[in-house]
């Protein structure tokens, strides 16, 4: 019996439309309008696409968004000066710097410099630490977007055995801190597998719920699924033009209880996580 399908494409229209209303109330008592501003530099197209798309549903949600499009050649210090300005700006309550940056921009130096009072992607390390003391001021945006889907598809996350493959400080660490915590779709445990996990796909094969977020097409194959397990795919690859996840769909799929598809599943809850916390930055500053 093949897999029931997790429509995150759905699930996150049903959330902006929730977000809408709370912006509009918000909006109603205070004066205020969520803003968020996204940096862009150089021109990636794959870049260019996904701020698209985060300013489009920004617009359908009430949120307003300013774009900050910068050369490829642009400093270190010409970033860190924008991300200082928008910083100190009352009217910006959420700042996104569209990685990957170029070779010469330190990521980590401009993560770092962006307010975590206005770090809408949740990569400041004072709101990881927070995540890991079970007390976030933001949830990050891909984790907590998987977090949502397995609880409004009423998947049992307590006490369920979560396998992460991939340990990346935007998916898999923050995944695993997500999972663990005693809260609604979490009370998990977690197993955290990388490049140098000694018999990963024995691993894989035990969990009851398995995150693929490695970054190579179609690396979960049957074999590695647990029959009725539920099995996220995180993974974006372009493979003969083609955008495929990390997961093998097709006989993943005949053995899977349940399964996002690529594209559809992931990608739109991690847009509306960003629109969630760019409302609580801005409930935040304007208490």
């Amino acid at each position: 019996m093949a897999a029931t399908i997790i429509d995150g494409k759905a699930i996150a229209a049903t959330i902006r439309e929730e977000l809408a209303a709370d912006v509009s109330s918000f909006h109603a008592s205070s004066g205020v309008t969520p803003h968020l501003a996204a940096v862009l530099v150089g021109d990636d197209p794959a870049s260019a696409v996904y701020v698209r798309n985060k300013q489009r549903a920004c617009e359908k949600t009430g949120i307003a968004s300013t774009l900050h499009r910068l050369d490829a050649d642009t400093s270190e210090e010409e970033l860190l000066d924008l991300v200082g300005q928008l910083n100190n700006d009352r009217q910006i309550h959420g700042i996104l710097c569209q990685l990957p940056l170029p070779g010469q921009i330190s990521e980590q130096a401009v993560l770092d410099a962006v307010s975590p009072d206005k770090d809408v992607d949740c990569f400041h390390p004072e709101n990881v630490g927070l995540i890991a003391q079970g007390r976030p001021r933001f949830l990050p945006c891909t984790p907590h977007g998987i977090q949502q889907l397995l609880v409004r598809t009423a998947v049992e996350t307590s006490g369920a055995h979560v396998v992460v493959l991939g340990r990346s400080d935007i998916v898999g660490k923050p995944m695993g801190l997500l999972m663990v915590q005693k809260a609604e779709g979490a009370n998990a445990t977690v197993t955290l597998c990388h490049s140098r996990t000694r018999n990963l796909p024995e691993i894989a094969a035990t969990a009851d719920i398995l995150v693929a977020a490695i970054g190579r097409a179609r690396f979960v194959t049957a074999e590695m699924v647990k029959p009725g397990a539920v099995v996220i795919d995180v993974g974006i690859n372009r493979v003969d033009g083609k955008l495929v996840g990390d997961v093998d769909y097709e006989p993943v799929a005949e053995i899977a209880g349940s399964i996002t598809p690529v594209p559809g599943g992931v990608g739109p809850m991690t847009i509306a996580m960003l629109l969630q916390n760019t409302l609580t930055a801005a409930r935040e500053l304007h208490g």
